[in-house]
């Protein structure tokens, strides 16, 4: 009952509530990075939704317009340079993934679950159909984000992404939602630029699409 009514549910309800609460958090950031760098707010990036589906996530924009296109932030010469004042703290606070409340709303994403690979991400993509990490809703945070984030290698990120789809409950997603809180204050597990052979996700940026 809870992974196919009460999750969506709640994701609805909690998303929401987000919105209006936090609409005018929303509306500083949206001003303050227009007003720090030339371009627009937010950016669009192609991601892998549920059932290999593709999406365009959206973030606010953390990084210059004239940042390479298509290029993992990791695989930069010298990903600092191309990052902006306001989009430094963003990165560091996690508040450019606040857009995607939206699109939590509208179901492309969850709140709890896998975090959405980049469309060419392969690898993880491949790995997480072992375990079936692709057959559910991608989310704002997940259990393998708790437990390594950027440290974390492509198998252990997919091998935790379906341990999540075996203990996906209620009371598993209260747990994992408690300890991003945590781990955000915490910065626990962010490398800058990302380490190992996976990509950064949960502060990743790769310059796609922008908007607005």
């Amino acid at each position: 009952m809870y992974r196919k009514v009460f999750k969506r549910v709640l994701d609805i309800a909690l998303s929401a509530l987000a919105l209006i609460v936090l609409s005018p958090l929303f509306l500083s950031i949206f001003l303050a990075v227009k007003i720090d760098s030339p371009g627009p707010a937010l950016f669009r990036q192609k991601r892998v939704g549920i059932h290999k589906s593709y999406f365009n996530i959206l973030k606010f924009r953390t990084m210059q317009i004239d940042t390479p296109r298509d290029v993992p932030t990791h695989m930069l010469e010298n990903p600092e340079h191309w990052i902006t004042r306001v989009g430094r703290f963003l990165r560091k606070t996690s508040l450019d993934e606040l857009p995607q409340i939206a699109q939590i709303f509208t179901g492309k994403m969850s709140i709890i679950g896998p975090r959405p690979a980049l469309w060419n991400q392969f690898d993880l993509i491949e790995e997480r159909d072992k375990y079936g990490a692709n057959d559910i809703r991608p989310g704002l945070t997940g259990w393998a984000q708790i437990n390594g984030r950027d440290e974390l290698e492509i198998a252990e990120k997919a091998r935790l992404d379906g341990e999540y789809v075996i203990r996906m409950s209620f009371l598993f997603d209260c747990r994992c939602f408690f300890i991003t809180i945590v781990s955000v204050l915490r910065r626990d597990g962010i490398v800058e630029g990302g380490t190992g052979s996976h990509l950064r996700d949960i502060t990743s940026d790769n310059q796609e699409k922008v908007n607005i």
